[in-house]
């Protein structure tokens, strides 16, 4: 059996997991990737302020000029039916990867920071976590932008690196309840909420938020109940934890959804405010539809 993550999946021999990246080999457990002799992933530069989920209160915005190193895995713990970086999938997990001292070498003076996302950082977090403590050596700050689903002892890793360096971690907190969770994405939500929990009981730590939480307004399927749940188990942990509600445009397997519409997206706002939540903030605006 695998723990990396949620699904903890039980293999039949020749059988991969749900992520791809780990095979029952003779009834040994093989990494295809995500380990620190290889990563699954692409990697690019992107000019400081980025369209970050954080970019509003996050210490890069200030930061012009430089740059973030941005680590996109091709490898992914959900599947999530609305999936907008659905094109990883095309991906072989026996396709060739760099290793954590190889993405590591690919900062340059001008690096500020990393972020970790995808897919997902969780089914490589071994990968990840190596070239996160050579990159944090080295001065970057390291941020993470994941679903939560990975074991505790690997989110309280995550946490530490982004602590010790200054960077932050953004948990996309896809829906509340657990059947929709799981119709939505094929998994459940309890081990996101777990360690959601987990890292934001640590407490605050500087001018600059350690962890934000964000949610795709899904039309039809996650609307002002949902948020507001959301919000309100935030807000019983800490009210002040940024939350950043986030438009949807059609894609993968909802490709005739409509845009998430201006109407939706500040009734959710509206009902985050009123759970408790002291920071919340529309991002992406200029997706917003008058569809419905």
């Amino acid at each position: 059996m695998c723990h990396l993550c949620v699904n903890e999946c039980s293999l039949a021999e020749g059988e991969t997991g749900f992520c791809g990246l780990r095979l029952n080999d003779a009834g040994r457990l093989k990494h295809l990737a995500g380990t620190p002799a290889k990563g699954l992933l692409h990697w690019y530069y992107d000019p400081l302020p980025t369209n970050c989920v954080a970019d509003w209160l996050c210490e890069g915005h200030s930061h012009r000029g430089e740059k973030n190193l941005a680590v996109f895995y091709n490898a992914c713990t959900f599947n999530c039916l609305f999936c907008q970086n659905w094109h990883y999938r095309d991906v072989s997990p026996q396709a060739a990867g760099l290793t954590a001292q190889e993405l590591a070498a690919c900062a340059d003076a001008q690096t500020f920071c990393v972020c970790f996302f995808g897919g997902d950082p969780s089914p490589q977090m071994g990968h990840a976590l190596a070239a996160a403590r050579l990159l944090s050596a080295a001065g970057v700050r390291i941020c993470w932008e994941t679903n939560g689903s990975m074991h505790p002892t690997l989110a309280d890793q995550m946490l530490a690196l982004s602590l010790q360096s200054g960077g932050c971690v953004k948990f996309d907190l896809k829906a509340w309840d657990d059947p929709l969770h799981h119709a939505l994405t094929g998994s459940s939500n309890q081990r996101t909420v777990q360690n959601f929990r987990r890292i934001a009981q640590h407490g605050g730590r500087r001018q600059w938020p350690l962890l934000i939480a964000s949610t795709l307004l899904v039309p039809g399927y996650v609307d002002r109940r949902e948020v507001e749940q959301l919000a309100a188990f935030i807000a019983t942990i800490d009210p002040s934890i940024p939350y950043a509600l986030l438009g949807f445009q059609p894609h993968f397997f909802m490709p005739d959804l409509p845009r998430t519409s201006v109407r939706h997206a500040e009734e959710a706002m509206a009902a985050a405010q009123e759970a408790g939540l002291q920071r919340v903030r529309i991002g992406n605006r200029h997706l917003l539809s008058r569809d419905y």
